[in-house]
């Protein structure tokens, strides 16, 4: 299958490499902060991901010094009602957060697994973003922060929703109400991070080879396997048992079975 042409964008860069995307945010200039034009970029950016049969895992990494230093400012002044009627005000800004929410989560509804590879200041919308990602490696120079509680906001764009069940709800709670650091070491203990690595090299090295192994198993039961984890989060687990038995139903692939179990250690070669 010849490789398909990546969209272009503003503040993000992607590239496809052997089932791979690699997906940069690209403002290295303001620590990739989160500007206006990012938040629509990513989730048309993960529409198409999810879309191009081509893509079977993604990358999310930063270029700089840092991986997202949370939300632009000239965005979050959006967020102070400006007209003199309150009700209708508050109801464009309702609007607006669950725009931006609905961005954020194009990431989570991607069907390729995402691996996020943090390095540097991780904080505020960075948090939200990564919290989306279904699994999260960090170089040792690398901290995390929800420092809304410190502009006087709660978090609304899924940390607080998402992050409880990644580190547990008294660790999250500690996080979001005091708004300190956590440093790499500690998001590991906590479970918010897989693996830490000495340094961003390393980490991108040990992100992309995990990428390689997953890519190399078969997609329709990669995709099956994230649909059911996410499932499993939001659900009971006689819920979850339910929906995987009728998806296994309908999607287990004989072909792809046999393929898989007389491959004796090589990767097959799988549809996407």
């Amino acid at each position: 299958m010849p490789s398909p042409e990546c969209p272009s964008f503003q503040t993000l860069r992607l590239q496809l490499d052997d089932h791979v995307a690699s997906v940069t945010l690209d403002n290295p200039e303001r620590a990739n902060a989160m500007v206006a034009e990012m938040w629509d970029e990513l989730q048309r950016c993960f529409e198409w991901l999810d879309a191009e049969p081509s893509v079977r895992v993604v990358v999310l990494a930063a270029a700089g010094k840092h991986f997202c230093s949370g939300v632009d400012l000239a965005l979050l002044a959006q967020l102070l009602p400006r007209d003199d009627d309150r009700h209708r005000a508050s109801e464009q800004l309702r609007l607006l957060i669950k725009r931006l929410q609905h961005n954020l989560g194009a990431i989570e509804r991607c069907r390729k697994p995402v691996l996020a590879a943090i390095h540097g200041a991780c904080i505020g919308g960075g948090v939200d973003l990564i919290c989306c990602a279904d699994m999260r490696y960090a170089s040792r120079d690398a901290f995390f922060a929800i420092k809304e509680i410190d502009l006087a906001i709660t978090a609304d764009v899924g940390t607080l929703q998402r992050l409880p069940h990644l580190i547990g709800r008294g660790h999250a709670n500690e996080l979001a109400l005091t708004g300190r650091r956590c440093d790499a070491a500690e998001a590991a203990r906590l479970g918010l991070v897989n693996r830490v690595c000495e340094t961003h090299g390393e980490l991108m090295t040990e992100v992309h080879a995990q990428a390689a192994r997953i890519a190399a198993k078969s997609p329709l039961a990669v995709r099956g396997t994230k649909e059911m984890l996410l499932y499993g989060r939001d659900h009971s687990v006689a819920d979850g048992l339910n929906y995987v038995a009728t998806w296994n139903s309908a999607m287990l692939h004989p072909e792809e079975i046999a393929r898989a179990a007389s491959a004796e250690g090589k990767a097959p070669d799988f549809d996407p």
